[in-house]
């Protein structure tokens, strides 16, 4: 005894010396044993002293926490599932990824890239998307337990978090009013949820309890959203996918227009940063958007495709890019603008002479209208541009005046001459017969009225075989004549072509028909003729005689 304390106590072997060979071997031998004994005892004290530390934080939390429930009152349930959960937590501390926060982000990336990477790549909702878009989902998961019973999510609740399944199994009940369960799905490993609630912003549609113990990877909504910002083609697939696996499941079909609906807000969404890049001359964010799947065709509210847009701003490289991609050259907006007329507009004439080289058109609907009312605003640089790109300088408006009748009604020499050398004509007449002379001899300008003058005359040169009163071809009409309203429904009308006035053809019409009292003209409905510009190609008409008393 006195040999072993010594020795345990001094340095080297004690007090006693050996002074054979036998106690030679006897002491080598027994301050090796006391040297193997020393060790393990320090190192099994060290570990009691650390694992006493980790257990008296646990036993304080637990303290705390039925401090906090014993004041409450909380009930028996929910104090055996926080007992249960805390000490789960305590046992499985050894993997709790709270330790990995001093450690360099680029190595905790490739910790958790060891770690949950076949866990993630494997989730349905994340089907096709992108390696990046997986690869900082991963970096952004953490790791949690959970024991069987308890609720993550309660049916109704607003939901800030997304949980991806690694082990176990859990089922999405749905509650009814009563109180009543009926169990939705059962969700396996590889299996998500609380993805309908953040990608719809909708409550949570139903209550998802654990069956098992489970180990789940949970992402915020705010880190979840983040990603989705910088990957957000990787948005309409997810969408995408969400539709295909809530489909196959029974219970879920109900909110297919929830998601449905928020792949046409992904899609709008796409559609509007498309034309954000059109519009600010951004061709990186543009290429970008649509290498991610955007519709390059998809209009605004207004109807404006990215082309109308880039072509009104004046942006070459974006308007040549747009229409390599194969872009609709001629789509109009929702006032009848097209690309080309955009460029014109705004006065981009280097944007509109590449748009008419590829074979952009105007298709300009009522031309006539249009351009009586630049005239009218006195806009003649938008009127020199449009005459140049081809625009019709002789279109006619509903009242069948050209733009030359506006700027001679409205004494504008200077768009008078303007569509003069576009070639419009002085011979055409209007409804009421007068021609862009007759307007601007009303008007009195004389300068006006001599350049149209002989502009009439140089006119009348070209055609000398024409007379002064030459109108502009009008497609004629013509009209079916029947004798009397009320007559036999037997009786043969006659076809003729549609005069200048009534007069002439109620005359043309009693003589055709032998109806010498012939007075006026009635429609099918009763009500009679009073101007031949009232009559449509082809109308039946009836040749009535003087009302006797």
């Amino acid at each position: 005894m006195y040999f072993a304390v010594v020795t345990m106590a001094t340095v080297g072997y004690g007090d006693i010396h050996a002074v054979n060979l036998k106690e030679m071997i006897f002491v080598m031998i027994y301050v090796s044993f006391d040297m193997v004994l020393g060790a393990y005892l320090i190192g099994n004290m060290t570990a009691l002293i650390v694992k006493g530390s980790k257990t008296e934080r646990y036993r304080d939390k637990m303290t705390d926490l039925m401090k906090f429930m014993n004041s409450n009152r909380i009930g028996r349930d929910i104090r055996n599932q926080i007992k249960g959960h805390l000490r789960l937590q305590y046992e499985s501390r050894y993997i709790d990824s709270a330790i990995l926060q001093d450690i360099p982000i680029s190595i905790r990336a490739r910790i958790s890239q060891s770690l949950y990477k076949s866990y993630i790549e494997n989730v349905p909702l994340f089907k096709g998307c992108s390696i990046e878009f997986i690869a900082q989902i991963i970096i952004k998961v953490s790791e949690e337990f959970f024991l069987p019973g308890e609720v993550i999510m309660q049916q109704g609740s607003a939901t800030d978090q997304l949980y991806f399944i690694c082990d176990g199994v859990m089922e999405e009940v749905g509650i009814a009013r009563d109180g009543t369960e009926e169990r939705v799905s059962l969700l396996e490993p590889n299996s998500s949820f609380g993805e309908i609630s953040i990608l719809c912003n909708i409550p949570q549609p139903y209550t998802v309890r654990v069956c098992e113990l489970c180990r789940l990877l949970r992402i915020d909504k705010q880190s979840f959203s983040n990603i989705l910002d910088i990957y957000f083609h990787d948005g309409r697939r997810i969408l995408t996918n969400l539709l295909e696996v809530k489909e196959s499941k029974i219970g879920l079909k109900h909110l297919e227009s929830d998601i449905a609906f928020h792949i046409g807000k992904r899609e709008g969404e796409l559609a509007l940063k498309v034309n954000s890049a059109a519009y600010h001359g951004d061709l990186h964010q543009l290429k970008t958007v649509v290498r991610a799947g955007a519709d390059f065709n998809k209009k605004d509210y207004d109807g404006r495709s990215p082309l109308h847009l880039a072509a009104s701003r004046g942006f070459e490289d974006i308007t040549l890019y747009l229409i390599q991609e194969g872009v609709d050259l001629n789509a109009q907006d929702n006032f009848g603008n097209t690309p080309l007329l955009e460029a014109i507009k705004n006065g981009q004439d280097q944007i509109a002479s590449l748009l008419v080289k590829e074979g952009a058109s105007l298709k300009i609907d009522h031309a006539g209208s249009f351009l009586c009312n630049i005239v009218a605003r006195g806009d003649s640089d938008l009127l020199r541009r449009l005459l140049s790109n081809g625009v019709n300088s002789n279109s006619k408006d509903y009242n069948h005046q050209t733009p030359l009748h506006v700027a001679a009604s409205q004494g504008s020499y200077l768009m008078a001459k303007l569509l003069l050398e576009a070639g419009a004509s002085v011979l055409i007449k209007d409804r009421w017969g007068n021609t862009a002379v007759d307007e601007a001899v009303e008007t009195g300008t004389k300068q006006l009225i001599e350049l149209l003058e002989e502009a009439k005359s140089a006119e009348l040169s070209v055609f000398p075989g024409f007379q002064e009163d030459i109108k502009e071809k009008i497609p004629r009409k013509k009209c079916t004549v029947f004798q009397s309203h009320q007559g036999d429904a037997r009786n043969h009308g006659v076809v003729l072509w549609v005069p200048g006035s009534v007069q002439e053809l109620v005359e043309t019409a009693s003589e055709q028909l032998d109806f010498p009292s012939g007075s006026f003209m009635l429609t099918e409905e009763g009500g009679k003729i009073i101007d031949v510009e009232t009559i449509n190609d082809g109308q039946k008409l009836y040749l009535m005689g003087e009302l006797t008393h």
